[in-house]
């Protein structure tokens, strides 16, 4: 198979949660585990950053990696989902891995993967955690999928781990209250390996308190730093400094390397060059000004809509498509009445039917037109909007994706 027809085989033969949803989320640990032993337990070959949390954890994980890198050490990084091209999950000091190693990891372990029937995300950590070990990486950011307590990153033992934060998501598979969320995430804590928390809540406190005594685990809050952060980053929006402040702790509590405020520094302001990093407030143009965010949950979509009223244009175009899955009583209210929808479908089997967008998005007299393809409503905005307004897409990744 070349590099098209096998990512066609992964893609057909293996479900991957980001496409079919639930059906495709295997809860269970048994898979990756077996997989990493009959790879010879890559993860044991590497040290790494396990980083979770409901929103930022992509963002921080970038930041992490920037800033290590700076500071001249080979970093792994693995992160879900891709936008453009799957290799985007596995890169080294910013470059993704050869389409030829992806090739050669499914062509040798075909007969295994094809009898074991595992999962995309179990076949993909397996295929990553075998990369960083084979290149000898100093260190690998760890991104976890989904969770984080069943999560098939969750074989590590990292040197810190961070949970960003905890919002309202997924609630399908990882509860239906904060604090259920929050004892899914912190199921990634190990004994005597340190954990950040990213953002303070008091709804979830308690409950990271609690599984860290259990555990033996190590618990700071980033908010306990007294020592001023007055970093800046190239990532575009001002909920960035919640994940400045997270990355900061993650990095004190990091033994073995040496990064300085010089490399720190560096690292936030080269994220995008250093790592290849997309859809975090990306500006794709300035005249129609074009504005991009994956933010697709209740949390980062209201961080994501205060960034917005921040701008300054004439009328406001919105591009937007969502996932069968997503709470649109909580979300659609968000979103601002004065502005002109294009509503379309991701074109993904999850993916939310246009005709239901609009009729949903009419309840909270959010009116727009329905478009048969996301690259449709992209250009039809383009369009419309003259050279004073602001175009905005979002609402999922794969809308996203599939205009970049």
């Amino acid at each position: 198979m070349n590099y098209q027809e096998t990512l066609e085989w992964m893609f057909a033969q293996l479900p991957m949660y980001q496409r079919k949803g639930k059906d495709a989320y295997s809860g269970k640990l048994d898979g990756i585990r077996h997989l990493a032993a009959y790879l010879g337990n890559p993860h044991f070959k590497f040290k790494s950053i396990h980083v979770a949390g409901t929103n930022g954890k992509g963002s921080s994980s970038h930041m992490l990696a920037s800033i290590l890198q700076e500071a001249g050490y080979t970093v792994g990084l693995y992160t879900s989902p891709h936008l453009k091209d799957f290799r985007e999950r596995i890169r080294i000091n910013g470059r993704p891995a050869s389409k030829q190693f992806v090739i050669g990891f499914v062509r040798r372990h075909l007969d295994y993967l094809k009898h074991h029937k595992l999962s995309f995300f179990e076949m993909t950590v397996g295929m990553a955690f075998d990369y960083f070990a084979k290149k000898k990486v100093d260190i690998a950011i760890i991104e976890v999928g989904l969770g984080g307590r069943l999560d098939s990153t969750n074989i590590i033992t990292p040197e810190v781990c961070l949970i960003t934060n905890i919002g309202m998501d997924h609630m399908d598979l990882l509860g239906d209250t904060l604090p259920k969320i929050a004892r899914e995430k912190a199921g990634i804590m190990k004994p005597n390996v340190p954990v950040v928390i990213g953002e303070f809540h008091e709804e979830t406190a308690a409950v990271f308190e609690e599984v860290a005594s259990e555990v033996g685990a190590p618990l700071y809050f980033a908010r306990d730093n007294k020592e001023p952060i007055h970093y800046e980053t190239d990532l575009l929006g001002d909920y960035q400094k919640f994940n400045i402040a997270g990355v900061i702790a993650v990095l004190r509590h990091l033994r073995g390397y040496s990064v300085s405020r010089t490399h720190i520094k560096s690292g936030l302001n080269a994220i995008v060059e250093n790592t290849g990093l997309l859809g975090r407030w990306q500006v794709l143009q300035e005249s129609p000004k074009v504005i991009f965010d994956v933010g697709h949950n209740q949390e980062g979509i209201a961080l994501i809509m205060k960034q917005l009223s921040k701008e300054t244009y004439t009328r406001l175009h919105m591009v937007l498509g969502f996932v069968k899955e997503k709470d649109l009583q909580a979300i659609l209210p968000l979103f601002p009445g004065k502005a002109k929808y294009f509503f379309a479908r991701p074109q993904i089997p999850r993916g939310l039917s246009a005709e239901e967008l609009q009729k949903a998005a009419a309840q909270h007299d959010l009116r727009g037109e329905v478009y048969t393809s996301v690259q449709e409503a992209y250009r039809a905005a383009l369009m419309h909007a003259n050279k004073d307004d602001l175009v905005f897409v979002g609402g999922s990744n794969f809308t996203v994706a599939e205009v970049l």
